[in-house]
């Protein structure tokens, strides 16, 4: 291609276009004005989002990749703008997710110099250090004739190996400053293909899947990251082993196969945690062995290796033999690994599995009566299992679903079933509060073909609940679904169970009587319709017209906010430290710690 005279911000806006990005959302400051206005230039081929925080439009840029696959950029101006995206960064970088986040940063000739929102006191325009945790990579150049560099290679770090955010921090007057530039064309370097695994070491895993006699597969984030489920699914039909899923594993493989054994972990479901504790080989695809999903690494909660042979495939080298010794590594890309694993099972199916399938429909069977008991009406305010179970029973197959930290993150894991990939989107290693409702959003912005249900506890959602302005400003059919028990009651239901008490878990006024807004009409002042639910069989009708409206809606459900009834269903082992003090407690404690494969 040959030069011509571009800005560093219009670099920015040129690659974006290059690589058939389709919106860019933030908000505007004076570090970003150029960046702006460079953009706005190529519209219609990118859309400039409008967010009302920017932890808001970085949640937003991850729920879009989650939903689609797809990175977009989000952008901010300095100092307390760029502050503000860290949440949303780490986020993204614990769940793999790929975006590209363009803080504005000091004029080159004045870094050091304590300008307008810069950290300079142990280093000129500091920020990028800031973010130095929660990024792949990050750049911060200093001429124009930096940028096309910089785009090419920031877009090749956060798409290729494990997926993850990096950060460009782009001075004042390089985004003003023109040069003579050749743009790189993205498809002369982008890498492509994908990693495969030795053959012998393939070879060796298939010979051991098809002698086990209780395998079962791990499903993590990988696959769904690789677009690897019906491989997945293959190699699970293939040697008749069970599949368990990951926080961040959830749709690989649809949940009503009659392989899919259910979700593991602390709070996942008995029957998955019985089949991988049990497992004599274990398969783990795109895993990352955390202790939410691996019980803490408690012995024959979730896991027990060893005994159990572990396979562990994953695109990430660091994960093989971080928490688990592995019996046979395979270091490639999820979909490609799978394949080949795949083809050297060939057409095989163990004769001998039958009463293993038996032994899983049974455990299957009986998580779900436990999970019925769950859904049951108490004669007081709905369980939010019940008020989930009903809302599901609204929305389509293919509909995705948004949760953030809390309750209804864990009780949607365990009460709405999914069937497809990119259709449960959860805040998982990071667990952030405020990811539901800027992520719904950016989820509906990928996928405006599906319905799009952001379940949010109360504390969840008004952490970030101006984001609703978004919404209603672009007119977007997202659901928002808020279960409201006044209150952080995740966090109360752990004080009670580790300390028989609870403290500022409860929204209280001072003379001790629950606080609560009224979130219906909170919705209302936004400019989107709300409704306020206290009755199960109300969810249903309520969802379904709000569905079915064309536009963003609200529903607010009041659910039991008093324990057992407030409660999940914990079916494994976390490892939360208790105090001397609380010495019954404490003693259970130890027990559980003793057991710790660590």
């Amino acid at each position: 291609m040959t030069a011509r005279s571009l800005t560093g911000a219009g670099v920015v806006a040129e690659y974006l276009v290059a690589q058939k990005v389709p919106y860019a959302v933030g908000i505007p400051g004076h570090g970003s004005w150029l960046l702006v206005d460079a953009i706005a230039d190529h519209h219609p081929e990118i859309e400039l989002v409008q967010a009302m925080h920017e932890q808001g439009a970085v949640h937003l840029a991850d729920g879009y990749y989650r939903a689609s696959g797809r990175p977009l950029m989000a952008f901010t101006s300095i100092g307390p703008g760029a502050a503000n995206t860290v949440m949303g960064m780490a986020t993204a970088y614990v769940d793999s997710t790929a975006l590209l986040l363009v803080t504005g940063s000091v004029h080159t000739h004045m870094r050091g110099r304590g300008v307008l929102q810069e950290l300079e006191r142990t280093h000129d325009a500091d920020f990028p250090r800031v973010m130095e945790g929660v990024t792949k990579r990050w750049w911060q150049p200093s001429r124009a004739g930096d940028m096309p560099q910089v785009m090419q290679r920031a877009f090749n770090e956060m798409l290729t190996g494990r997926p993850g955010p990096v950060h460009i921090d782009l001075p004042m007057d390089v985004q003003a400053e023109a040069a003579e530039l050749t743009m790189p064309l993205p498809e002369r370097r982008e890498a492509r293909g994908r990693v495969r695994p030795e053959a012998e070491l393939v070879s060796r895993a298939a010979e051991l899947l098809a002698t086990a006699r209780r395998p079962v597969i791990v499903a993590g984030g990988g696959v769904i990251t690789a677009e690897a489920s019906a491989e997945l699914v293959t190699v699970a039909e293939r040697c008749g082993a069970f599949v368990v899923t990951t926080w961040m594993g959830k749709g690989a493989i649809p949940e009503d196969h009659a392989l899919f054994a259910g979700p593991i972990g602390d709070t996942a479901s008995t029957s998955g945690n019985a089949l991988a504790a049990s497992a004599d080989v274990l398969l783990a695809v795109g895993c990352r062995f955390t202790d939410w999903s691996a019980s803490s690494y408690r012995r024959g909660v979730t896991f027990s290796i060893p005994e159990t042979k572990l396979i562990h495939l994953d695109i990430d080298r660091g994960e093989i033999g971080k928490n688990y010794p592995v019996e046979i590594p395979l270091v490639a890309d999820a979909k490609a690994g799978l394949a080949d694993l795949a083809g050297a099972l060939g057409e095989r199916r163990p004769a001998d599995r039958e009463a293993y399938l038996a032994e899983g429909r049974d455990r299957k069977e009986r998580w779900a009566a436990r999970q019925e008991e769950s859904r049951a009406d108490t004669g007081g305010p709905m369980t939010q299992q019940r008020a989930v179970w009903e809302l599901r029973k609204a929305v389509a197959r293919d509909a995705i679903v948004v949760t953030g930290a809390g309750l209804p993150q864990a009780i949607v894991r365990q009460d709405w079933p999914v069937y497809a990939p990119r259709t449960h989107l959860t805040s998982g290693g990071y667990s952030s509060m405020g990811f539901t409702v800027p992520a719904a959003i950016g989820a509906k912005l990928a996928r405006p073909d599906r319905q799009v249900v952001a379940v949010a506890g109360d504390g969840d959602f008004l952490q970030t609940m101006q984001e609703i302005a978004v919404a209603s400003m672009r007119e977007l059919p997202v659901l928002f679904v808020v279960l409201n028990n006044s209150g952080w009651i995740s966090i109360k239901g752990g004080q009670l169970s580790h300390f028989g008490h609870a403290e500022i878990t409860d929204f209280l006024k001072k003379d001790g009587e629950v606080y609560s807004p009224r979130y219906d009409e909170v919705a209302k002042a936004f400019g989107i319709p709300g409704e306020r639910i206290d009755d199960p069989a109300g969810i249903a009708p309520a969802a379904s017209h709000a569905l079915a409206s064309g536009g963003p809606a609200l529903l607010e459900v009041v659910v039991a906010r008093d324990f057992p009834q407030a409660g999940l269903i914990k079916t494994g082992w976390w490892d939360v430290p208790v105090p001397e003090w609380h010495a019954e407690q404490r003693a259970r404690y130890r027990e559980g710690l003793a057991e710790e494969q660590l």
